[in-house]
């Protein structure tokens, strides 16, 4: 009896030390938790955002500095075509090759000094084959340096908001203090993906470089999942020593467009593995719901001493609505907000307002809306008649 009740205690000790039967629950659904959001493994860092809410449906180490190599090239990339959007570059311009874009080491589409090749050329070759030399020819014709490229993708860093990013080359090739981070890469590729052109070049398998001449030369895309994963359109991936293999990828299925990224894989194999496992959870979890297209009119903004009165409002981006799958949208208004003190030169991309979706009285989504056009300064004599047509109606 004594050994019994001895017996009793000892369970009932035990048992309350622990916490009784909640925490022996609690335990085992933190366990459960645990096991269930371990979408990734085996890699540094890694994140999944949902592309036109920009929301982040997976995050393991996604603030951490590290070096993302060739993945440096999605900023690359962003300022190449922000240039063509502007009207700063052209498609078909030939851009010649310096003796030090030529020099560049690791991966290139071996141009020679002074050769040419037009801005689609050398995009093929920076999305495709990771030319190095292609993107510092493509920075010395954007920036006139290299340098001062940089210091252009360093002040786009700041522009975006990024903290955890800064760059030394356009390459990603070794370099100290040259990092960035899961979660900011993902903010690259979505505003990179802002320019659907892009997708025709990162998301091509293959192709040719000097064709029809006796140096011809075969690119294949270092992204493998654009062939092998029904959606993959791109963007890029990356490899060093330090960095080991990385890789941004996105994919787009029944509207729905999501970015993956990986830090630090053992091997490309495992990348590509990790990477599909969040395009997996992405497609198999969530849906998104379109709202606008990008470059959508959605009002328009007063300007003051232009050479027009007023400048279309437009979206920056695709905007989209992210719910589980098999969830509704119900009650979603939208507040837009426009810039009252806009004064000429407006440029076309500048931001002149704010479109906002709201639900249940919470701001799901914001974004920018931007100049459809230019607007140049008004001359004297077109601010004079307008002022002499304003004193007219006046007198009348």
């Amino acid at each position: 009896m004594k050994r019994r009740l001895v017996y009793l205690i000892v369970m009932l000790f035990m048992f309350t030390s622990l916490g009784g039967p909640h925490a022996f629950a609690a335990e085992e659904k933190k366990a459960e938790e645990k096991q269930g959001t371990e979408i990734v493994t085996g890699v540094r860092s890694a994140i999944l955002m949902e592309r036109d809410t920009g929301k982040i449906l997976y995050d393991q180490n996604g603030n951490e500095k590290l070096p993302p190599a060739s993945m440096t090239k999605i900023m690359t990339m962003l300022l190449i075509m922000e240039a063509i959007d502007k009207g700063k570059l052209k498609w078909d311009e030939k851009i010649r090759t310096s003796e030090y874009a030529a020099s560049m080491g690791g991966s290139q589409i071996f141009l020679e000094p002074g050769e040419e090749m037009t801005t689609k050329q050398m995009l093929l070759g920076i999305a495709i084959g990771s030319g190095n030399d292609a993107s510092v020819a493509m920075a010395e014709r954007i920036g006139g340096s290299e340098e001062a490229f940089v210091d252009m993708m360093n002040a786009k860093v700041k522009e975006l908001g990024l903290k955890q990013t800064f760059f030394k080359n356009t390459t990603g090739l070794p370099e100290s203090g040259h990092y960035s981070s899961a979660h900011d890469m993902a903010v690259l590729a979505k505003e990179l993906l802002k320019y659907e052109d892009i997708t025709k070049f990162t998301g091509m398998y293959e192709a040719y470089l000097r064709e029809n001449t006796d140096k011809k030369f075969w690119l294949v895309n270092t992204n493998k999942l654009v062939r092998f994963y029904p959606g993959v359109d791109g963007l890029k991936t990356g490899f060093t020593a330090e960095a080991k293999y990385c890789l941004t990828a996105t994919a787009q299925k029944d509207g729905m467009r999501v970015i993956a990224v990986v830090f630090g894989a053992p091997t490309s194999k495992d990348r590509n593995a990790q990477v599909t496992k969040m395009l997996d959870y992405a497609f198999s979890q969530y849906q998104t719901h379109p709202v606008y297209k990008r470059n959508q009119t959605i009002g328009e903004a007063k300007v003051s001493k232009g050479q027009d009165k007023t400048v279309k409002a437009v979206t920056s981006e695709p905007l989209s609505l992210l719910t589980k799958k098999g969830e509704k949208t119900k009650d979603v208004k939208q507040k837009i907000t426009l810039e009252k003190k806009l004064k000429a030169p407006v440029k076309k991309g500048d931001r002149v307002g704010t479109i906002k979706l709201i639900k249940d009285g919470k701001v799901v989504l914001e974004s920018p809306l931007v100049a459809k056009s230019t607007v140049q300064e008004a001359g004297w004599w077109t601010l004079y008649k307008r002022s002499f047509g304003m004193f007219t109606k006046a007198g009348k």
